[in-house]
């Protein structure tokens, strides 16, 4: 095995770059100060220096991969082998990474549970101090005594209380019946953190009946180091510092919490404690974080208050070694944490053994499948040639021998979808300038006649249409109004509305204003002669004449309009058959007298077959509600209305039928 000589060392120092070097002298200056002590004495410093440990780490690694990038990995076997690498590698450690992660995130969340706990225990004992001392004060009260004062907390049986309880707690302080320094909805009682004027404190005050009324109790003792060398015992050095608002001058990195900006006060430090030594090189020191809450307020127990007392944060920060967290809680389960312990090594020994094995299995594939996608690049390149007629040679029965099956059989077939998409192009192509054509046979402008206001709106449920509408100016009194529905959808039935767009304009202007039975008679010849047997069309055709103020109409077979005057609806069902189906029929003709502000509303099946979720259709009636209830409304905004309340009832975008609507307002 050929070794790294200086020599090399010193060429291969020479092809990096300057903050290649500054990065491997930052790694190796890591490493050193990792061997000795020097984290061990400082906190701060390992957490600087560790910083700088991973940027570094992190910089090699993207170099790295940039190296093998433009060395390695031109080959596919290599490309495919780093695959396999990150498929059954680069998951268990980013596995373990998290793993990590989250017992370095969990580890202070456990200190500070542990710190909280010291310190409701801490609160829990001068609240029994205070309920005592409370209890003995309401004691020595006398029925009918005027005054209660500091007084009562000379009678005996209190002061020996207070001298027992400041065994416990060195500067314990008590005040009797004077101004809550914390006014809480707590019935009488309350325990916590109280800073008073730049000193925090454990405090309690307790409310109790006397003979002469309530007597409230406040105790409170500061927080001193000693109380803090007292607390748990898996932390390391505690740290409480009392955070004040920050103003105008404060000094102070300032610190947001809870929306407000606060800037470090006083400081109490622990003295005795210190951070156990490390039980190995993973047992690195945490440090963690926690803030309390601490009722603060200026007023004096003695005098009455001034101010309510308001919330002041206090944070606390520690440290802490994993290991010795970790025998604290393995040490609750007994004699199981060891073999916790064990079946966590034997399961990650399991895990490496088969992370090694996938990925020889990885290497071992890889030859069979950079043959195949080279047979298959080949071939990639004689299809951009247009070779269409090259195979790829197939000797395996595996999925990548069904590949180069299915590689075949794409070729064989690419001339034929090549062919296929030509002609659907073409089709579309057709079928866009249909609509086009189809909507120059629709009216461009609107008729006006004095007293008639149209509106006209047809939406198609494919490209093109087989609903038909159109306006015809008959003379300067009369106006003809034409509304059909071709049976059938798509191209056929546009081509049969083409026609009978031209058949009935024609007819209609040599006619004039005349029959209209016999205008769609012979329609009805014009189309059954020159269409299918299964072709027809319903069709409503009506005049109305401004001067007379009369509407003649013939409905062949289309549902019947509606025509309403004074909030009354009568149906135009009046006329015949379908148009274009039978030889010969009857129609008949029918006048009606049109009086101010009569509506008529004709419309295809495409407005009332609609249907909701539930399978059930529009409906005329609906219709007729809807049409009645805006029948105030405008000529177009009517046809609007009734179109969006039809395609509301369906709930869907996507149309069945072509829906068209004619509305007239006359008179």
């Amino acid at each position: 095995m050929k070794f790294l000589s200086p020599k090399d060392f010193v060429f291969f120092l020479r092809r990096t770059s300057t903050l290649d070097r500054v990065v491997i002298a930052g790694l190796v200056l890591f490493a050193l100060l990792r061997l000795t002590d020097v984290f061990e004495r400082s906190l701060s410093l390992s957490f600087f220096f560790g910083l700088l440990g991973l940027g570094a780490f992190v910089y090699l690694c993207v170099r790295l991969s940039l190296w093998l990038r433009a060395r390695l990995l031109w080959s596919l076997r290599n490309r495919l082998i780093v695959a396999y690498i990150f498929i059954a590698v680069v998951p268990m450690i980013l596995m373990l990474t998290m793993m990590g992660i989250g017992l370095y995130l969990l580890y202070p969340q456990i200190g500070a549970h542990l710190l909280r706990d010291g310190l409701q225990d801490r609160v829990n004992i001068i609240t029994g101090d205070a309920e005592s001392i409370a209890s003995a004060v309401a004691q020595e009260v006398r029925p009918g005594q005027s005054s209660i004062d500091q007084s009562l907390l000379s009678a005996p049986a209190v002061v020996s209380l207070i001298n027992a309880a400041k065994t416990e707690w060195p500067g314990l302080r008590v005040f009797l019946h004077r101004a809550r320094l914390v006014n809480t909805a707590t019935h009488g009682q309350f325990a916590g953190l109280v800073e008073y004027r730049g000193q925090l404190l454990f405090a309690s005050e307790q409310e109790r009946e006397s003979a002469s009324g309530p007597v409230v109790v406040l105790v409170g003792a500061p927080i001193t180091p000693a109380i803090l060398d007292g607390l748990t015992t898996e932390l390391g050095p505690i740290r409480f510092t009392l955070l004040k608002p920050a103003d105008q001058g404060s000094k102070g990195i300032p610190l947001t919490i809870g929306g407000h900006s606060y800037v470090p006060g006083e400081q109490i430090v622990s003295n005795g404690r210190v951070l156990p030594r490390a039980a190995s090189w993973l047992d690195i020191p945490i440090g963690g974080a926690a803030t309390f809450e601490a009722y603060h307020s200026e007023t004096d127990p003695n005098k009455a208050a001034s101010s309510a007392p308001s919330m002041m944060p206090v944070l606390a920060t520690f440290s802490l070694r994993p290991s010795t967290l970790s025998r604290s809680l393995f040490s609750s389960v007994g004699a199981v944490g060891p073999i916790l312990v064990d079946i966590v090594i034997v399961v990650a020994v399991i895990f490496l053994l088969l992370e090694i094995g996938a990925l020889g299995t990885g290497i071992v594939l890889t030859r069979t499948i950079t043959r195949s996608v080279g047979d298959l690049y080949d071939a990639t390149l004689h299809v951009a040639r247009g070779d269409f007629a090259h195979r790829v040679r197939v000797t395996q029965s595996d999925q990548l021998g069904a590949l180069g099956e299915s590689f075949n059989e794409m070729t064989s077939s690419i001339t034929n979808l090549i062919e296929e998409q030509r002609q659907r192009q073409r089709l579309e192509h057709e079928v866009a300038i249909a609509s086009e054509v189809q909507q120059l046979l629709f009216p461009k402008s609107l008729p006006s006649l004095p007293g008639l206001e149209l509106a006209a709106i047809c939406r198609p449920a494919r490209v093109v249409s087989g609903d038909y509408y159109d306006f015809i100016r008959l003379n300067p009194s009369s106006i003809a109004i034409a509304l059909a529905d071709i049976s059938g959808k798509g191209i056929f039935a546009a081509l049969l509305m083409a026609s009978l767009q031209a058949a009935l304009r024609s007819t209609a202007t040599l006619d004039g204003a005349g029959d209209t039975a016999r205008l769609v008679s012979r329609l009805n010849t014009h189309l059954f002669k020159n269409t299918s047997d299964d072709r027809y069309a319903t069709l409503f055709y009506a005049t109305y004449d401004s001067e007379t103020r009369t509407l003649t109409y013939t409905n062949a077979g289309h549902l019947p309009p509606f025509f309403v005057t004074d909030g009354c609806l009568q149906q135009l069902d009046h006329g015949g058959t379908v148009v274009g189906l039978f030889e010969n029929p009857t129609y008949e003709q029918v006048k009606l007298q049109v009086a101010p502000g009569t509506i008529l509303v004709a419309f295809s099946d495409g407005v009332t077959e609609p249907e909701n979720v539930f399978g059930e259709e529009f409906g005329v009636q609906r219709l007729k509600d809807e049409v009645l209830r805006n029948r105030n409304m405008s000529a177009q905004c009517l046809a609007e209305r009734i179109i969006a309340t039809a395609q509301q009832w369906a709930g869907t975008a996507e149309q069945a039928d072509d829906m068209t609507i004619v509305v007239a307002r006359m008179g």
